[in-house]
């Protein structure tokens, strides 16, 4: 369980959303929170992937290397 406190005036906009679309606030915030956690998660593994290029534990491939490797280069 999560007790969360908004603002007066995000409270009032989530309230009209939740009313004009006939959706709880819950689903709501439970969508925006899986949403934010989902691109918080991408972030990470992007920052973890770079230090791993730049410390040159990982190594990249041009397009036309990856192309040509798998046979599809014109």
């Amino acid at each position: 369980m999560l007790a969360i406190r908004l603002s007066e005036e995000l409270q009032s906009r989530l309230e009209a959303l939740a009313t004009r679309t006939g959706r709880t606030k819950t689903f709501y915030v439970r969508e925006a929170i899986e949403q934010h956690v989902e691109d918080l998660e991408d972030m990470y593994l992007a920052e973890r992937v770079a230090k791993r290029i730049r410390s040159g534990k990982e190594q990249t491939s041009s397009l036309d290397e990856v192309e040509a490797r798998l046979g599809l280069a014109d």
